[in-house]
């Protein structure tokens, strides 16, 4: 478990760090183009993060019923967090995902990032969601992934 807090902290401070770079180093012209969507990212592997810590401390402390079983999903769950974040980047981007914020250039990019974190601390729904709109928008069928009984999660 110590390796699981150990590398989740890691996580977060890396990505914490990533979100203020561009205020500590200089960054090439090309990131900081892009960085809207490296915010993102990041914003959602700080969701995930967020999900895991708490998962940690409820099934250890709070339900005392800590399973080794897991321990995958405490490692890969930021990832697909991060993953997630930029997702929702490019469904909003591609203006699949809509946003009712104002128009002004910092509120948007804040919505983005408050859509990130969403997409990174709740994975499964957010996947459900794209996957609905992708039903909506090119009529693909629904996987079947997410027929595992909802209430079987080791992270909560």
């Amino acid at each position: 478990m110590k390796k699981i807090i150990g590398y989740l902290l890691a996580s977060l401070i890396l990505s914490a760090f990533a979100l203020i770079a561009e205020y500590i180093i200089e960054l090439p012209d090309w990131l900081l183009e892009h960085m809207l969507v490296v915010k993102c990212s990041f914003v959602g592997a700080i969701g995930g993060i967020l999900y895991c810590l708490r998962g940690v401390y409820l099934n250890k402390c709070v339900r005392k019923n800590w399973d080794e079983d897991w321990h995958v999903w405490y490692y890969l769950r930021p990832i697909a967090s991060t993953i997630s974040g930029f997702v929702s980047f490019l469904f909003l981007k591609a203006g699949l995902l809509v946003l009712d914020a104002a128009t002004e250039e910092n509120a948007i990019s804040f919505g983005y990032l408050a859509i990130a974190f969403i997409a990174g601390y709740n994975v499964d729904n957010f996947l459900k969601k794209i996957e609905s709109v992708a039903c909506e928008i090119w009529g693909i069928k629904k996987s079947r992934s997410f027929e595992i009984d909802s209430n079987d999660k080791g992270g909560s």
